[in-house]
């Protein structure tokens, strides 16, 4: 049986996932927002599940580590790993993220899942406002991330001081 709560729920996150969907997909980002949208209605519909048996199963957390454990594995498949280095990792974030607020609402915290929606969009859309003339001074300034097998040694810094 579905109840109110749940059908309320279950709108609820897709709107929120359609929200940073739209976000992304503005973006240019591969995960845009069809993407965000079932993730989001996804994670909902099996923390609603979990709830529903509760009743006669046991432990809500099982599933719900299940739905952590799956969504890494779409981020994971999000991330490109090349000679520039790592590309994805907002779009990995952001799927993690999406999952979570689907959770909150098939768990009935709607206010967390708005609230969290609502800043996602803002630090999605509003820093990167602020990425873009952080990238030009790094590029004037020359400065470069290391990777994760290089040390910052003496060398290192007078290369970089060059």
């Amino acid at each position: 049986m579905v109840w109110p709560d749940d059908v309320f729920s279950i709108i609820l996150a897709t709107f929120l996932g359609a929200a940073i969907g739209l976000e992304r997909e503005l973006s240019g980002k591969s995960a845009g927002l069809r993407t965000n949208l079932l993730i989001c209605l996804g994670a909902a519909i099996f923390t609603i599940i979990s709830k529903r048996m509760l009743v006669t199963e046991g432990s809500t957390a099982r599933i719900a580590a299940q739905v952590v454990t799956g969504v890494g594995f779409l981020g994971a498949g999000a991330l490109i790993q090349d000679r520039r280095g790592v590309h994805g990792l907002t779009t990995a974030a952001t799927i993690w993220l999406v999952a979570s607020i689907g959770m909150a609402c098939g768990a009935g915290f709607h206010d967390l899942a708005v609230v969290s929606t609502l800043i996602a969009i803002i630090v999605l859309a509003g820093l990167l406002k602020l990425a873009k003339p952080l990238e030009r001074y790094a590029k004037k300034h020359k400065t470069r991330q290391l990777s994760d097998t290089e040390n910052y040694t003496k060398k290192n810094r007078r290369e970089a001081e060059e």
